[in-house]
């Protein structure tokens, strides 16, 4: 059974939900069936004064098993499952007697909709506990009368950034919204206000089962909320690109349902639902966001018979803009850091960039003040290595310069505690290269953050080929602390990210040189569901940076004996930096102007030096150039070795750079687009657009095999 049932002296009964084969609590069929059966059992309780529902764990109920809705092709199999999971709610609902929802931790999705279906939430105010909806990450809505309770509880206004945008809460906030009713410090105290409650509240109703109910703030024909409704789709398309449908069907099932009554409401939810679990895009998200995504940060690529190494002191070489970005996520994570630069004067300018960021984070609510001036008393601005000493980890973080980086690896690396490593912050030089002028190259490794360092989620490790397993084993508990997600690849020219990443940029900038407009470009960048368009991308790296990525990663393959293939990116680069002298946003001017006083616009004098072709190219076919060319060098990327896993290739594009996340990631494309399909597409773009388009061999072997691309 997963419920405890335990009757108290005072005729309330505790159902305890403890899954003993799982170590959070999960709805799925065994859970509705214990849930059922116990219903049952205290519908014939003859003196049944309430119930209270609780959790065994550390968490309440963690949502639903979405292994279940993964599975999920038949829409009318779908249709069955949830709706006999709501009637089972439904029927403890309306069972006639108080119920509370003794929320002992973190309720989200499920665990919400289970807490919703009481008449009372009482929570213990814990400030790692966590309450929402998070199912729009997933491409889904909250189909177990997630959306049409809440509603009906705070109101339309109110509800839809908990539905769609999956904010989630505190206990304290939770209570401030209505989400939940009453704060508790203990579990003991908790089960006495709910008992209290119970036997002072014999007969209570939902609100939305009592007479002449109304949703708080107003139906869907409330002057203020059809105000609401009637500009939210044109805002969710500008932000979606129309690729992403749960939000909209979310707003649909909100508008509807408030029109009805709540059993039809809830039915309208359910179709709603079914719509989406049974599509490919909540499959490619779940797959992502939920199985890949945990598999990366349960250690899939972690040496395994290494015990966890917690790194206590970190050395940042560099403040600058990725230096002091390092030194800031650290600190934030308990750790001591030194962060030096070639001056006193410029480490303090890193440290003042920290500072900025600390009192952004306290203006928004972010941190508390004593948080603030903690971290600030963790970091050690320096010119002096000698402050490097006993460091368990020190991280390069200077400029994209081989000479450099071996340079300030030679002087730090003698600081380094007995069993430290050393790590370059190097997002294109091989890292096998670069330890070559490391005495320990056996410690040495690729720690590969992306700008900015404090926002952006991933961490590229990249092993060279001297690296140890404890050296691996050290970065991946490092990156895990700091709270990022580590994906771990090979050594190569350009690595994974990078290497895949300049494919989107690449072909923007040779799109424009055929002769199409630079917003028709952008726009179908967006359309593809990248975050920017690639000119605006390349804008913020900075075209001379690019420049001199490219001309180290010819350094690198020249040592290899190979040839960096030229494209017409190649030009347009040499124009922008030594003609135009046009280098990119931290220049002010780009394929972009930036005035100070006003949002950037594409640069006027484009077309003059890049005339637009009579023949423009519709967007489809340049979404397809931008998606095909990235998903072709990604699976080079594993044929060569590069990348070990289809988990670190998805989940590296999705939060690496911004691969259309309702796609599932680059490797998840070719699946989503069927490989044989893809295999005739890219033969198709092969023979218009050159050779950089060739389908790669391992699409054949796996064709005639009828294998995919899976975990």
């Amino acid at each position: 059974m997963i419920f405890n049932y335990n009757k108290r002296s005072s005729n309330i009964v505790v159902l305890t939900m403890d899954m003993k084969e799982k170590s959070v609590n999960l709805m799925n069929e065994i859970f509705f069936d214990s849930l059922n059966k116990n219903i049952i059992k205290l519908e014939k309780e003859s003196n049944l004064a309430g119930i209270i529902i609780t959790s065994a764990k550390k968490t309440f109920l963690a949502g639903a098993d979405l292994d279940i809705f993964y599975k999920q092709n038949d829409p009318n199999d779908c249709l069955e499952f949830i709706e006999n999971g709501k009637k089972i709610m439904r029927r403890l609902e309306l069972i006639g007697k108080p119920t509370v929802a003794a929320v002992n931790g973190t309720a989200l999705g499920g665990g919400m909709e289970l807490a919703l279906c009481c008449h009372r939430r009482i929570v213990i105010d814990s400030p790692n506990s966590k309450f929402g909806f998070p199912e729009v990450n997933f491409g889904l809505l909250p189909g177990g009368g997630g959306i049409t309770r809440l509603s009906r509880l705070i109101g339309i206004e109110k509800a839809l950034p908990f539905l769609m945008e999956g904010k989630q809460v505190s206990a304290k906030d939770a209570v401030d919204a209505g989400l939940m009713d009453e704060l508790a410090i203990s579990f003991e105290e908790m089960i006495d206000i709910a008992e209290k409650w119970i036997l002072n509240n014999q007969g209570f109703q939902q609100p939305w089962d009592r007479k002449n109910f109304t949703i708080p703030g107003g139906d869907a024909y409330n002057s203020k909320n059809a105000g609401l409704l009637a500009i939210s789709p044109a805002i969710l398309v500008k932000k979606t690109k129309g690729n992403f449908p749960a939000p909209e069907a979310i707003l649909s099932t909100i508008a509807e349902g408030s029109l009805v009554d709540f059993d039809t409401a809830s039915k309208i939810e359910s179709r709603f639902f079914v719509q989406l679990a049974t599509g490919k895009i909540s499959k490619n998200m779940i797959n992502a966001f939920w199985f890949q995504l945990n598999k990366i940060n349960s250690g899939v690529s972690r040496p395994n018979n290494i015990p966890k190494i917690d790194t206590q002191k970190v050395g940042i070489l560099g403040s600058g803009l990725m230096g002091h970005g390092i030194a800031y996520v650290s600190a934030m994570s308990g750790m001591d850091v030194v962060m030096t630069d070639v001056s006193q004067e410029n480490a303090d300018k890193g440290m003042s960039k920290i500072k900025e960021i600390l009192f952004l984070a306290l203006k928004k609510g972010l941190i508390e003040e004593d948080k603030m001036e903690e971290v600030l008393a963790r970091i050690q601005p320096t010119s002096n290595y000698s402050d490097l000493k006993d460091c368990d980890l020190i991280i390069e973080a200077v400029f994209e310069d081989r000479d450099l980086k071996s340079k300030v690896t030679s002087l730090a690396e003698k600081e380094l505690s007995e069993n430290g490593i050393f790590a370059s912050n190097t997002s294109t030089i091989p890292i096998t290269e670069l330890s070559r002028k490391s005495s320990f190259p056996e410690r040495f490794i690729g720690i590969h953050f992306f700008s900015p360092v404090q926002k952006m989620r991933l961490v590229e490790i990249i092993k060279g080929e001297k690296t140890n397993s404890e050296t691996l084993a050290k970065a991946f508990d490092y990156v895990l602390k700091i709270k990022k997600i580590p994906i771990v690849v090979n050594d190569g020219v350009g690595f994974y990210t990078t290497r895949v990443f300049e494919r989107y940029t690449c072909e923007g900038m040779a799109l424009l040189a055929e002769g199409n407009l630079a917003s028709t470009i952008e726009s179908a960048g967006q359309k593809a569901g990248f975050p920017v368009g690639p000119l605006a991308v390349i804008d913020e790296i900075s075209i001379d940076l690019a420049a001199h990525i490219r001309d180290e990663l010819r350094k690198s393959l020249d040592n290899e004996k190979q040839e960096l293939a030229n494209g017409p990116w190649d030009s347009v680069i040499d124009f922008m930096t030594q003609e135009a002298n046009r280098k990119g946003r931290a220049d002010g001017k780009g394929f972009y102007n930036y005035p100070s006083d006003g949002r950037k616009y594409l640069w006027p004098e484009l077309e003059q030096y890049y005339p637009p072709s009579v023949n423009q190219l519709d967007q489809a076919e340049m979404i397809d150039r931008f998606l095909f060319l990235q998903a072709i060098e990604a699976v080079k990327c594993l044929e060569e070795g590069v990348l070990t896993s289809v988990p670190d290739a998805n989940i590296g594009s999705i939060f690496g750079w911004g691969f259309p996340a309702f796609k599932g990631g680059v490797l998840q494309f070719i699946n989503d687009y069927g490989l044989k399909s893809f295999k005739r597409r890219a033969n198709e773009l092969e023979k218009k657009y050159g050779h950089r388009f060739a389908c790669p061999q391992t699409i054949d072997r796996m064709i005639i095999n009828h294998k995919v691309f899976i975990s």
